[in-house]
């Protein structure tokens, strides 16, 4: 990746200050714009840290990592809708860790509520104190929240960027900047007077940065239309720069081996056995791990396989059946919250059906398709770390707090990332790089994992246990009562994350079950939190991944108990709360043509859950072949309010699904001594081209306020898939994975 610092040397950025900071309530303090992270050059400006403009054509530095969602392309046309010139000519690189990229959207979610039903005053005061996550250093991509965060800041940055350009050829030209217009890259002036961009920088960069209203959506040529993405090519060629594909002269290669048990040490080791093979060169002890370095990454995988090494025993349950009664005793403990909690629930209306359930969903590895991997440079006074990462400024303090080095010597360039899923805001890869380089000091090193050491030294989407209480009369839902017991990922993810103890009620915790857009007139939830015992973390859509299965799963069983279509069911209950909701129920029925009836050898299932803004509807249709399942569609439907580009948020609405149908049939995580069973994707599966539904995914745009596209298609996954197992079979399925119930083609 090009030096952001050269770049910027020869480079002239634009842009309007007042997207870094607040501009509504609050001191100056809070409002002064973070420091710009690009160093000037002699004679040149460096007005903003996203977007400028030189010799070769107008630059953006996106601070959110691409790891297969589409963002640079995304936010390369919110620039490019303002500054008038065509997404593909803007080049974009990620930007470096600094307090200016902070993401502005993530801290709105920690507000309390539900989300569906915020006011425009609870939305406002979401951005102000989005804000705060300057002080905290938060440049993260995650959360659903790249385009929120990035939708006004980056076509603001656009507009002062043309209004500049138009400033400085005005002042050429002698003219009023009235007059001119801009065009694919280009100021026109009358006369048939066109001067590009590029030829204008120079005289720009001496002008104070203009002030520049948006333009309204119906001037809009890009935001709304599918836009080509601008990394397909290079992917597709190979020649896209993933961590693992980072070259440096003089790099050598390290392969790890870690403790299976969490958090303990290691005894001693027996290297006699690696140190004579082929490419071996250094063999390191990291103090609670050992790491070979040798000549090319295979062989210092080998010897590092063949070192004996005595670890330390763990110090929490052993077995995956001994974790789960940990989480269960958290119920016997008080609620750490209880987010909603309307009418009576303890006692059951006269006449009502009562239905009680219990669900077990287990604990899942993010299992990227690029494993952990990160080179680091250290020479003693500086760091330089290259890496696939969702957090530059989390991984450039943990290092310098590793190496005691200030955290300005420290310098993260992110690479494309082979799939994040939450796993790589995580530092732990990123520090034993920066472990190993510190005792190879002037030398460059990349580690990778081995998918099996990947597999088994996770941060683990939490086991939970679902407990619920409801019931229906006269064909009516009339009280649902919902405990959730989990390991809290907020508290151990989210403390780790910022450096932060964190306390207080989890919102997080019960996301998509207390926040369910339905009008139940009795309806509390409760959320308990397990003991910190295994490594948990942020895996896609959080705890919505298992609270989308309880709080669905149960109206579903609530549907069927009352003798109504399920669907119809979700309908009425969401038309009366919030009608995106409804409208994405309908778009779903309309869509797979449901009537709630089904042939002999279909099933069909419906799931409806509300998770980071965006209500998703699915419907999908599982078939008997001769004993096994075949999912053979699905259909989805969601509202994120406004969408940049429609294309691509149904390329992650179908992601998302195939993301929870390879968890529903197949993810579990287990335990046996302490450590982790799984190793690799034979025993930790995926779906597969062939076993993956035709899907078909409607995008609507009726909510006011901006939903997230990255996480939301996952929650519902599991939960239509199960309905729909019912329907075909009888057998209610409360417990996941489901293929050790079913057999799947």
């Amino acid at each position: 990746m090009a030096s952001l610092k050269k770049i910027a040397r020869r480079s002239f950025l634009v842009g309007s200050a007042a997207i870094l900071g607040g501009v509504a309530f609050g001191t100056f303090k809070y409002h002064q714009p973070a420091p710009n992270p690009l160093t000037p050059g002699e004679g040149k400006a460096v007005l903003n840290p996203f977007v400028f403009v030189d010799q070769s054509g107008v630059t953006l530095i996106a601070p959110r990592a691409e790891m297969g969602q589409g963002v640079r392309s995304s936010w390369a046309a919110l620039i490019a809708e303002e500054l008038d010139v065509d997404p593909a000519q803007v080049t974009v690189i990620h930007g470096p860790a600094a307090k200016a990229y902070y993401n502005s959207a993530m801290m709105a979610e920690a507000l309390p509520g539900r989300g569906y039903n915020a006011s425009d005053f609870q939305h406002s005061l979401g951005q102000i104190v989005g804000n705060f996550s300057k002080f905290l250093d938060l440049q993260v991509t995650g959360g659903s929240s790249s385009m929120k965060d990035g939708f006004t800041r980056m076509r603001l940055a656009g507009a002062s960027a043309r209004e500049t350009l138009k400033e400085a050829a005005a002042q050429r030209l002698g003219v009023a900047r009235a007059l001119l217009e801009t065009e694919a890259g280009y100021v026109l002036a009358p006369g048939d007077v066109k001067l590009s961009y590029a030829e204008l920088a120079a005289e720009a960069a001496e002008i104070a940065p203009q002030e520049a209203e948006l333009r309204p959506a119906a001037q809009w040529k890009y935001i709304g239309k599918p836009v080509p993405r601008i990394d397909m090519t290079a992917k597709v060629t190979g020649t896209a720069g993933f961590g693992v594909d980072t070259r440096i002269d003089g790099m050598k290669f390290a392969a790890i081996k870690q403790n299976p048990h969490f958090g303990a040490g290691m005894r001693g080791f027996d290297a006699s056995a690696a140190k004579d093979m082929a490419g071996v060169e250094q063999i390191l002890d990291l103090g609670d791990a050992v790491a070979v370095v040798g000549s090319n990454t295979w062989l210092a995988q080998q010897a590092v396989d063949a070192i004996d090494v005595d670890w330390e025993p763990a110090t929490y349950p052993g077995s995956t059946e001994a974790i789960f009664a940990e989480i269960e005793a958290a119920f016997a403990g008080s609620a750490n919250s209880t987010m909603r909690d309307d009418g009576d629930v303890d006692s059951l209306p006269e006449g009502a059906e009562l239905i009680e359930a219990e669900y077990r969903l287990p604990y899942l590895a993010h299992a990227t398709m690029e494993p952990m991997n990160a080179t680091a440079l250290y020479t003693g006074d500086a760091l330089e770390i290259w890496a696939p990462n969702q957090g530059p400024t989390v991984v450039q303090k943990a290092a310098a707090a590793l190496t005691g080095l200030e955290t300005e010597a420290v310098t993260v360039n992110t690479t494309f990332l082979g799939g994040g899923f939450g796993r790589r805001i995580e530092v732990d890869y990123t520090n034993r790089a920066v472990q190993i380089a510190q005792q190879l000091k002037g030398t460059p090193v990349q580690l990778t994992w081995s998918r099996e050491e990947d597999m088994r030294h996770d941060y683990y989407r939490p086991g939970a246990i679902g407990r619920y209480r409801a019931a229906v009369k006269d064909g009516k839902a009339v009280m649902v009562h919902g405990k959730i017991a989990a390991q809290s990922t907020t508290q151990e993810g989210a403390g780790r994350m910022l450096g932060l103890p964190m306390s207080g009620p989890d919102k997080g915790h019960v996301d998509a079950a207390f926040n369910q857009p339905l009008a139940i007139p009795n309806f509390r939830v409760e959320g308990y939190i397990a003991k910190p015992m295994i490594p948990v973390g942020f895996w896609r859509s959080v705890a919505a991944s298992f609270n989308g299965f309880f709080s669905d799963s149960i109206i579903d069983e609530m549907a069927h108990k009352a003798g109504r279509d399920p669907l119809e069911f979700r309908l009425e209950l969401a038309r009366a709360e919030w009608e995106p909701a409804a409208k994405v129920l309908e778009t779903v029925r309309d869509m797979s043509g449901w009537t709630g009836k089904t042939p002999a050898g279909i099933g069909r299932g419906v799931a409806l859950v509300y998770s980071f803004g965006t209500p998703v509807a699915q419907v999908i249709e599982v078939a008997d072949r001769d004993g096994d399942i075949a999912i053979t569609k699905a259909w989805i439907a969601a509202d994120l309010g406004l969408v940049v580009d429609p294309q691509n948020t149904e390329a992650q609405l179908f992601s998302g699904l195939a993301y929870g149908l390879s968890a529903a049939c197949f993810g579990e995580i287990t335990f046996d001594n302490g450590a982790v069973e799984q190793e690799n994707f034979p025993d930790y599966d995926a779906m597969r081209m062939p076993s993956m539904p035709a899907v078909e995914v409607t995008v609507l745009q009726n909510q006011k306020h901006m939903g997230g596209a990255g996480e939301p298609g996952t929650p519902p996954a599991a939960p239509a898939l199960a309905n729909a197992l019912f329907d075909l079979t009888g057998e209610r399925a409360r417990e996941l994975p489901l293929n050790k119930r079913f057999s799947f083609v």
